[in-house]
């Protein structure tokens, strides 16, 4: 008598999607991927904005579908991640961050260094550090150009913590606020996190809103003197 082996569990994870990503790993899963999107070039396609709304949801109390996840685990692993991964980035742009991007032909990544050493050239190193990380792709590549760039070690330190101590805290807290008041969220989960990621677009947009008003009332007052 024979019998068929058993066929192989899935194994298969959708990287870009964050409910795939928290059944298969959990609150590590969240530390991982942030690590990679914040501190390694390649993880810049990664859905770190999702992940954390989607994680903050899955916490909540009461039935639902997905995992059920401990918000202190999260918020711990999902600051460990970001924190360590912004690190690592600068440290890897200290030694040569502009080759490694000189080197990419990925459209969206070079877009994406132009704009962050747009931030660190019109905000400052502080304000540069602390938006980028609302901003996709940007919080990716400013790490290792801060490096490049010879943002001082100490500034860029205490600013990346603040930073994405807000980041992560403020979307998993809103995840979870949300989900613990709105009964049957699951079903607008797609729409909650489109408005996420569109939303992480904001600061960056009132930035560069502000600076091009600045910069059309320069002429006018040089004008009247």
């Amino acid at each position: 008598m024979s019998f068929a082996p058993a066929p192989p569990a899935a194994l298969a994870v959708d990287l870009l999607d964050a409910s795939s990503l928290l059944s298969s790993f959990g609150a590590v899963g969240v530390a991982v991927v942030l690590f990679a999107e914040t501190g390694l070039l390649i993880g810049f396609f990664l859905p770190g904005d999702s992940l954390l709304f989607t994680a903050g949801l899955l916490c909540r109390p009461g039935a639902h579908t997905g995992p059920r996840l401990a918000l202190a685990e999260v918020l711990v692993c999902a600051a460990a991640g970001a924190l360590a991964g912004a690190q690592c980035g600068y440290l890897i742009g200290r030694r040569g961050g502009r080759t490694l991007l000189a080197r990419s032909r990925n459209r969206r990544l070079l877009d994406g260094a132009a704009r962050a050493e747009e931030l660190l050239g019109r905000y400052g190193h502080a304000r540069a550090v602390v938006l980028a990380r609302f901003v996709p792709v940007v919080r990716t590549v400013l790490n290792p150009l801060a490096g490049a760039l010879a943002v001082p070690g100490r500034v860029f330190l205490v600013w990346q913590v603040a930073g994405g101590l807000v980041w992560t805290a403020g979307l998993v807290l809103a995840g979870y606020g949300l989900g613990s008041v709105v009964p049957n969220v699951d079903r607008y989960l797609l729409p909650l996190v489109a408005a996420v990621v569109a939303l992480s677009l904001l600061p960056f947009a009132v930035e560069l809103l502000r600076a091009r008003r600045r910069a059309g009332a320069g002429p006018r007052g040089d004008g009247r003197g």
